[in-house]
């Protein structure tokens, strides 16, 4: 199934690569296994290999990272002379910082608070741990109540350095019942149940919980409401919480339930429900989303975007509107919700309004700002016709000199992405517009393609397209594309997405290569393509994934109306879901897009459209506008759960 031309490329690519090390010389590939050895005995705990192996790393780029492992491995009982000698290093890598913290935190078990305290104010990225033990040095001759009392209200599990802390504020009084009683709401909004219990046993009174029932109320909702007895305030939160589990389970049961046990409510708690009632509606595009919000109390993020994301399914302009309005400065400051502001202005008749929030919009390089330029001007020009990026050579050697960079360089020739990312980001740290494009350039160069689109877009005022957009592997998927009939820009587009064209690139639930595909997508594709002797292995290979990838976008372009939109959502999140998330009636694309239910997917597809848009332009494709590449989706066909791939 692999064409004679792309056998040719494959081969050239390998050739230039084997030739490449030659000219390198063994010493490079001797550095590497040296290297990868001394991180294997390392997490084996062998410090006699790893000596070994650090002298003959000594004097390499890597050599901080032999030291580093040699001082973790007895960090613990290891004297503070020793530590700071490494900490004296040159501060051109993580590794220091890295270490401080790790050593910090051992200080902080020990309680060993002067040595701590000296090296504490040097630590670049602190976290909540060891907020916690300053705070706990600080807590032997200073007032820190006020702090540990705003430390207190998370959702989240909080590391045990920060217990001690919280133990001494309740037994002062600094946390109050009341404040326990608060953090156990926003614990149980995150549906964090263990954290739940744990501040539970701390309640007593009309706010006490009995042992297991918030186990129970979230193993099975309505068997816990139908025996529920609903009196004191905590069993009504207890309630209150088996209602949200239902609500998003299914609205009707629900409510349902809520209609035998509201007269044990509050107003308050009845408005408490309707909020989280409407909020999973929106989101299941109920239509009684937003008569159910009109009966809620005050809402959370969450909950007012969803109240504007059900009004523009509805094409309530006046709600939008007022739903936006509602949201803070913050959450309304974000693209996406000045954008719909300033369409609810338009649809209102109030264009000068809506014009001042387009134009300074229209200049971020969004999805949103690109649908702006399109309501100011008929032929927005994306890129802004700034020229691509030349750097010169002394810059780019300049560069390429820093330890930083060339670490950087070696972690990812040897997969070390996570490690190599680090000094990378490291590296280029304070960089300006100049810097950040010549470091791209130069991962360009090292077909580091995803750092090169990840650095150039951090630019402010000065940018490269070219690079923010790279078309690697451009002659090898030319065949596919054009077999499948599909759109160059757009498989771009997606596979920037996806991948960032780094063809070893794995998912946490497997995805495989540039087109990200799952083993089971890929044995159902392989099974329609004839394949016979496909195996999973094959889909690492470029050329088999290319295959694969561009026969289900295929797949999903036919079978969902030739829509990009759908399709793309298909591709994330399975094509059934993609079709039911179309309404009873043709939509705005846009609205579609906004209106995904999954975070991640509409996400996704904004970026996947947005990506679309440039690469069009940057292959000179016809002009196409944003608006009428999302298109209208058309209405939901009588069976939408049939996704016609065998996939969800």
């Amino acid at each position: 199934m692999i064409c004679s031309s792309v056998v040719r490329f494959a081969f050239l690519m390998k050739f230039l690569l084997l030739l490449i090390l030659l000219m390198a010389g063994p010493a490079l590939a001797d550095q590497d296994d040296d290297f990868l050895a001394a991180r294997d005995a390392f997490r084996s705990g062998n410090a006699n290999q790893l000596a070994m192996l650090a002298a003959r790393l000594r004097n390499t780029p890597l050599e901080v990272y032999v030291a580093y492992f040699q001082l973790k491995l007895n960090l613990d009982t290891a004297d503070a002379a020793s530590v700071r000698e490494f900490l004296a290093r040159p501060d051109d890598t993580p590794l220091i910082d890295r270490m401080r913290a790790e050593w910090l935190k051992v200080l902080g078990k020990k309680q060993q608070w002067d040595l701590f305290d000296s090296e504490y104010p040097k630590l670049k990225n602190p976290d909540v741990e060891l907020n916690c033990y300053a705070l706990q040095s600080r807590m032997r001759n200073q007032n820190v109540m006020s702090e540990v009392h705003d430390l207190w209200f998370s959702p989240k599990e909080m590391p045990e350095s920060c217990a001690v802390l919280f133990d001494a504020a309740i037994s002062k009084g600094a946390i109050s019942e009341r404040d326990i009683w608060k953090r156990l709401n926003m614990v149980l909004e995150a549906g964090n149940v263990t954290l739940a219990k744990s501040l539970a046993v701390r309640l007593s009174g009309n706010f006490a919980i009995a042992p297991n029932a918030l186990e129970r109320a979230m193993d099975n909702p309505a068997r816990y409401l139908a025996h529920a007895v609903v009196k004191s305030e905590g069993q009504r939160r207890v309630a209150l919480f088996a209602l949200m589990r239902l609500a998003k389970q299914s609205p009707d049961i629900a409510i349902e339930k809520f209609s035998k046990v509201k007269s044990h409510f509050s107003r308050d708690e009845r408005a408490y429900f309707f909020g989280w009632l409407a909020y999973e509606a929106a989101r299941k595009h109920d239509p009684r989303a937003l008569s159910w919000y009109e009966e809620a109390g005050p809402l959370n993020d969450q909950q007012k975007a969803w109240k504007a994301r059900a009004a523009l399914r509805a094409l309530d302009w006046k709600t939008v509107l007022s739903a936006i309005e509602e949201m803070g400065s913050a959450q309304q400051s974000d693209p996406t919700w000045r954008y719909w502001k300033a369409r609810a202005l338009q649809a209102q008749g109030r264009r000068k309004d809506a014009l001042e929030i387009f134009v300074p919009l229209s200049a971020e390089h969004t999805f949103y700002g690109e649908l702006a330029r399109e309501e100011i001007s008929d032929t927005p020009i994306l890129s802004q016709m700034q020229p691509a990026f030349h750097p010169e050579k002394k810059d780019l050697e300049e560069i390429e000199k820093l330890p930083g960079i060339q670490r950087a360089i070696m972690l990812y020739r040897m997969d070390l992405r996570i490690d190599a990312l680090r000094e990378w980001n490291w590296a280029i740290r304070g960089f300006n517009d100049q810097q950040l494009l010549t470091a791209a350039e130069l991962a360009r160069r090292h077909e580091m393609y995803d750092w090169a689109i990840n650095t150039a877009e951090k630019t402010v005022l000065m940018h490269d397209f070219s690079l923010r957009y790279l078309a690697p592997y451009r002659p090898v998927m030319r065949q596919h594309i054009e077999e499948n009939g599909l759109e160059e820009a757009w498989v771009f587009g997606l596979m920037r997405q996806e991948s960032r064209f780094v063809t070893t690139a794995r998912s946490g639930v497997g995805a495989t290569g540039l087109m990200q595909i799952m083993p089971t997508t890929a044995r159902w594709i392989a099974k329609k393509l004839g394949l016979k002797d496909y195996r999973s292995k094959l889909l690492d290979q470029l050329d088999t994934n290319l295959l694969l990838g561009m026969y289900y976008m295929k797949n999903m372009l036919s079978s969902l109306d030739g829509s990009p939109v759908l399709a793309s959502a298909a591709y994330n999140a399975g094509p059934g879901r993609a079709r039911r998330w179309r309404d009873s009636k043709p939509m705005e694309g846009a609205i579609y897009v906004e209106t995904i239910p999954f975070d991640e997917t509409r996400d996704y597809v904004k970026k996947v459209m947005s990506n679309t848009m440039y690469y069009a332009e940057e292959f000179g494709a016809p002009s196409r506008s944003l608006k009428k590449r999302l298109g209208t989706i058309g209405p939901n066909s009588k069976d939408a759960s049939d996704n016609g791939s065998g996939l969800e």
